[in-house]
């Protein structure tokens, strides 16, 4: 099984973050703009329109507010298993963490996903800009 592990420092307290990461139906408005061109809840799900085109369709499977930590999966013909889990973690009053693991099958599809990633690290670093920026 491929684990594909990001550690972003973002400049925004751990509750505006988090606020983000919690609000399931607002993935393409509030924490990966541009990365994810449009996003609808369909009962425990989010069905999630990437810019490039692709359509993936993310369960909830968990949200913890106490822990700041959201947990989803993709199940479909592409992926044999996919769990991914975020979790914001506060660095001071204007600083945090935000740590999103992803476990999957089949491997092959690591190196694609892991580049999606990178993406979507972008685009939240636009959600959040630097107050110096």
């Amino acid at each position: 099984m491929a684990s594909i592990h990001n550690d972003i420092s973002l400049p925004a307290s751990a509750r505006d973050v988090w606020d983000a990461v919690r609000d399931f139906g607002a993935l393409h408005r509030r924490l990966v703009p541009g990365f994810v061109t449009a996003c609808t809840l369909d009962g425990d799900a989010r069905i999630v329109t990437f810019a490039n085109g692709s359509v993936a369709r993310e369960v909830l499977v968990d949200c913890d507010d106490a822990r700041r930590r959201l947990v989803y999966a993709i199940n479909n013909e592409r992926l044999r298993h996919y769990s991914a889990s975020v979790q914001v973690v506060a660095e001071g009053e204007t600083s945090c963490r935000l740590i999103w693991i992803i476990d999957m099958l089949p491997n092959e599809l690591a190196p694609y996903v892991q580049g999606q990633t990178k993406e979507a690290v972008t685009a939240m670093h636009k959600a959040f800009p630097s107050a110096a920026a």
